[in-house]
């Protein structure tokens, strides 16, 4: 629980706002980004039901992720109140984990689509749209400047907000090193941190990331235990 007890105080802290391909973004601690032109709230990789897609085969995890993620989304929905949402793909962990969510939990994520557009975009974990929860799902949407999706595309696409790698950042220094998610970002694309309270996280500076952003203006938003710290991709660590 030590975890979710950060990812609760972070969720607390003012957010940043940066540009992304001319349109205003606010990067949340809570790990979301919300567009305020265009009245849109961003989500990536909720990976719900992870725990319960565990147990099914063999493995346990806390049993309390899809409850904990929920309750983080329900407050970042009532911070910002957006019009639209669009959650970036494998907002479930794997094809069965919309269906067999328990029915309280799936009570709690139909009310936090209703009232909204509600998009969401397909990804590797749930190539399948939920059923039964509310919103509409998608491959990609563009709005605005921004056109969201769930793998970053390769080569350069102004605008491109996406999820799927789970960006994480490390800062060394003289006392050792920390490591935080981040949002990875040069002003043209960004990729998003995941959201879900059980899942991991890869280096920014991982080969995987390669050749996304400009190696001059990528930086990474780290989310602290008190705000989020801008960090150019060239003072980070490998490892």
């Amino acid at each position: 629980m030590n975890s979710l007890a950060r990812r609760i105080r972070q969720a607390e802290c003012e957010g940043v706002e940066t540009l992304l391909n001319g349109g205003r973004l606010v990067c949340d601690p809570s790990g979301v980004v919300f567009a305020p032109d265009e009245n849109l709230l961003v989500v990536s990789d909720l990976h719900l039901e992870k725990g319960a897609a565990f147990a099914r085969r063999g493995a346990f995890l806390p049993p309390y992720d899809t409850s904990a993620t929920l309750g983080l989304l329900e407050g970042a929905l009532a911070r910002y109140r957006p019009a639209r949402v669009v959650a970036l793909g494998d907002s479930f962990h794997d094809r069965a984990g919309a269906s067999l969510m328990p029915e309280p939990l799936r009570a709690k994520l139909r009310g936090l689509t209703e009232g909204r557009d509600w998009i969401w975009i397909i990804g590797n974990h749930d190539p399948l749209p939920p059923e039964g929860l509310g919103g509409r799902a998608a491959e990609e949407v563009e709005i605005g400047p921004f056109v969201l999706r769930h793998e970053p595309t390769a080569g350069p696409r102004a605008g491109e907000i996406a999820g799927h790698l789970h960006p994480v950042a490390r800062v060394a220094g003289r006392g050792g090193s920390v490591r935080g998610a981040c949002f990875a970002t040069d002003g043209a694309r960004m990729v998003m941190p995941s959201f879900g309270v059980t899942t991991g996280g890869l280096n920014v500076l991982d080969r995987a990331f390669g050749g996304l952003f400009d190696a001059e203006a990528a930086r990474a938003l780290v989310i602290g235990s008190a705000r989020i710290y801008p960090i150019p991709f060239r003072m980070l660590s490998p490892r």
